[in-house]
């Protein structure tokens, strides 16, 4: 089984923000499939989850902590159903991208991103599948974190679902074929942020 989770932050006010598009992919997913978030076992506090059964088994999640506690879901998401490292993405936005670019990693650092740094620290490991959404900069006078905790502008909310639906296509690929043939597809001439 494949687990995908999206990060982001839980609470209405933080729903159409640049730091929830991972929840959104995972959304996106789930929809795709005809699956319904729902609260994940009491083993594993404070998840939304979706399972997909057939030949390809899929398990979709977002954690229901702040982005900066996503590593405690993740880690424990990975050990209730004995998911291995290299069959976990998680998906998150991205500063150094430009809105619109993905970026798939097969390991890496935290890149800055407080959400990831949480994982890794949780999950003691570095070596786990990430895809980077990229959310841009923007003003360069302004905090990067209240960046992130704004909506998108008006020309990107128009191309913001086609984003988020090539950014689903590209968790799925990893469901089915691997990191590798998703680095392949959605990478060429993406900068590295790592």
């Amino acid at each position: 089984m494949k687990l995908i989770v999206g990060l982001g932050n839980p609470g209405k006010e933080y729903r159409e923000t640049r730091h929830n598009v991972g929840f959104k992919v995972a959304d996106e997913i789930a929809k795709r499939h005809g699956l319904t978030l729902a609260m994940a076992p009491s083993q594993v506090p404070d998840a939304f989850i979706a399972k997909k059964f057939g030949a390809d088994p899929l398990l979709i999640a977002k954690p229901l902590t702040f982005m900066n506690n996503s590593g405690d879901v993740v880690a424990a998401l990975a050990r209730y159903y004995d998911i291995a490292t290299g069959d976990l993405l998680v998906v998150v936005d991205e500063v150094a991208l430009p809105f619109g670019r993905l970026r798939a990693r097969a390991r890496g650092s935290a890149g800055g991103h407080n959400g990831l740094k949480s994982v890794i620290a949780r999950l003691g490991t570095t070596e786990f599948p990430r895809l980077r959404l990229g959310v841009g900069r923007g003003d360069a006078r302004r905090d990067l974190a209240d960046h992130v905790l704004s909506k998108f502008e008006a020309d990107e909310q128009s191309a913001l679902e086609e984003f988020i639906a090539r950014a689903a296509d590209a968790a799925e690929m990893f469901a089915v074929d691997g990191i590798e043939k998703v680095m392949n597809t959605y990478n060429p001439g993406a900068t590295d942020p790592d």
